[in-house]
């Protein structure tokens, strides 16, 4: 298991790497997809686009784990008893 601060710093690797890049290959294959074989209907593509949408977050479900909460390893604060 990896510490929260590891975590945390992961995360926004992800978001501001890893996702521009991921929503930039997933238009070139549309745009591929549309010069080789034309158009898809319109139906097929927003379902390209929603199954593509939610792929590319299936490796890092771990990473997002418990972000958005307070540091579990971080000692009390005496302000917080």
């Amino acid at each position: 298991m990896m510490k929260y601060r590891t975590r945390r710093r992961l995360s926004l690797l992800v978001l501001l790497v890893v996702m521009p890049a991921w929503i930039v290959t997933a238009l070139a294959l549309i745009a591929w997809w549309d010069r080789s074989y034309g158009r898809m209907p319109i139906g097929l593509e927003m379902l390209v686009y929603l199954v593509l949408g939610v792929v590319w977050i299936l490796p890092f479900r771990r990473v997002f784990l418990g972000v958005g909460k307070a540091d579990p390893d971080a000692p009390p604060n005496a302000d917080e008893r």
